[in-house]
């Protein structure tokens, strides 16, 4: 099932069972969506986003919500962090299961035997395979230094 259906049908069970906190999450998942759908049509693409970009989306609202929790927990506003949490663990059902460090090491090193990395140069093609196929999976944040690492040693 696409990923628009699997949270739209989220949305309807979530009003069914009158869970008021998992239905605000998926209300904003859903505009998130929606607002980039027309960013894109404005660009040409007449049917909006796909998965790929679906799962960016995702990806991005779980860091900022990372983000967000760490800074109430350091104000000292547990009760915001809890909310910022609790959303998170709404949205990571819709992400595919997150890499674990050898797996991910694993794509690294794949993904610079894919595009023939030698050099520090080579680094934006090698996070681009990496964006490609696991978006959604990985923090590529993090990875960015393990690519860098990886071209740096040679």
């Amino acid at each position: 099932m696409e990923l628009r259906e699997r949270v739209n049908a989220a949305v309807k069970q979530a009003m069914k069972d009158r869970e008021a906190g998992r239905l605000s999450t998926l209300r904003l998942i859903n505009a998130a969506i929606k607002d980039r759908d027309i960013a894109v049509r404005a660009e040409g693409h007449e049917t909006g986003v796909d998965d790929t970009e679906v799962l960016g989306i995702l990806g991005k609202m779980v860091k900022q919500r990372r983000e967000s929790a760490k800074t109430y927990e350091e104000s000292g506003r547990l009760d915001l962090a809890e909310q910022e949490l609790a959303e998170i663990e709404v949205i990571e059902e819709f992400l595919p299961r997150a890499l674990n460090e050898a797996e991910i090491d694993a794509a690294v090193k794949a993904a610079v035997a894919e595009v023939g990395a030698e050099s520090i140069r080579d680094m934006g093609r090698v996070m681009g395979v990496l964006k490609t196929k696991y978006t959604g999976q990985m923090d590529f944040g993090a990875v960015g230094a393990r690519v860098k690492d990886r071209l740096a040693a040679g």
